[in-house]
């Protein structure tokens, strides 16, 4: 059995997928369906079961699955950078990753998690060595810490055990995650209904629209988790990002002109967004001035050390397949 946490989530419920195009549906599914919506991102995936994190964390260390579980994929987890509630993320976020960390080791099951690029705080450095990591939030801060349990016990750990720290992931299956979804998500859903895009105006040294992070289409991402399955010789923590910065105004303009060429439109530039008044910049929020994230871009160095060599979908690939298939879904 392959037990996948948060599976009702973003990344998760992408993952099950692609679990089952490999034809592999003993899967037990984790979350917290408090918000009843997130079972439309599972309701065309097959799973052999679904358990609440609560009711899955008691059973799990009262040893119900000792014995049964081949893997574990933890991406269960509050997301929520704004987030201000610092107990409830330590404890959602880090106490219940280490619970997890700890059975996997005691049982030798295999365990891949989610780390985060919020570990790196502003930058400059977004290579996973501990000079580089400063996070800005409690968040990034609850994801440090499981980072550093890790590496604590590396020399005793038994089994595969991967770290996965991810930079800005967009893709299907994002919609419940509400101001949180991914920038391309808010540019499809504004652009149909009011005809423009809005991104922050300039921050720092950056103009508007120009700040930059390294944009990962989930397809990817769950391609690294799959081949992390297929080699189970590989541990270790590592950035799952393109290696390529783009500035939110590549992925504005992806956004819409993936949307006009489904409408038969020819492709805009930039300047021809802001002559036409298609895209308009916003205030920067108050409540992210000193933790925001200007500029990311991973450093693929010891991913592609441990041996995966795939190619990475850029904005302009990724963006327009996901508007693709967002129009496809679309009610």
């Amino acid at each position: 059995m392959i037990i996948v946490t948060g599976a009702a989530g973003f990344v998760g419920a992408n993952l099950v997928k692609g679990l089952n195009e490999r034809g592999v549906t003993d899967i037990l599914a984790v979350d917290n369906l408090t918000r009843a919506d997130k079972f439309r991102n599972l309701a065309d995936c097959d799973i052999a079961d679904y358990q609440d994190k609560e009711d899955f964390l008691e059973a799990l260390v009262g040893g119900d699955y000792d014995g049964e579980v081949e893997m574990v994929f933890h991406n269960g987890a509050c997301s929520d950078t704004m987030g201000g509630d610092g107990r409830y993320m330590m404890d959602n976020n880090y106490r219940y990753s280490l619970t997890l960390l700890d059975w996997c080791q005691a049982e030798g099951v295999r365990l891949v998690y989610a780390s985060s690029a919020a570990v790196y705080g502003a930058g400059p450095g977004f290579r996973e060595d501990r000079a580089c990591e400063a996070p800005l939030n409690v968040y990034g801060y609850s994801k440090f810490l499981m980072d550093q349990v890790v590496r604590r016990r590396w020399s005793d750990l038994r089994g595969q055990v991967v770290g996965l720290r991810y930079f800005n992931v967009y893709g299907p299956r994002e919609a419940h995650k509400g101001r949180m979804a991914s920038v391309a998500f808010h540019c499809f859903n504004q652009f149909r209904a009011e005809g423009r895009v809005k991104l922050f105006e300039g921050s720092g040294s950056y103009g508007p629209g120009e700040q930059m992070r390294d944009f990962v289409s989930v397809e990817d991402v769950v391609r690294v988790n799959l081949w992390l399955m297929d080699h189970p010789d590989v541990s270790g923590i590592f950035n799952l990002g393109t290696g390529r910065a783009q500035p939110f105004n590549d992925v504005a303009c992806a956004t819409v002109n993936a949307l006009r060429a489904a409408s038969g439109e020819p492709a805009l530039s930039l300047t021809d967004l802001r002559g036409h008044g298609l895209l308009e910049y916003i205030p920067f929020h108050d409540g992210l001035k000193g933790k925001y994230q200007s500029y990311t871009q991973a450093d693929l160095g010891r991913l592609r050390a441990a041996g995966y060599g795939a190619p990475f979908l850029t904005v302009e690939e990724g963006v327009a397949r996901y508007v693709n298939w967002l129009l496809a879904h679309s009610a």
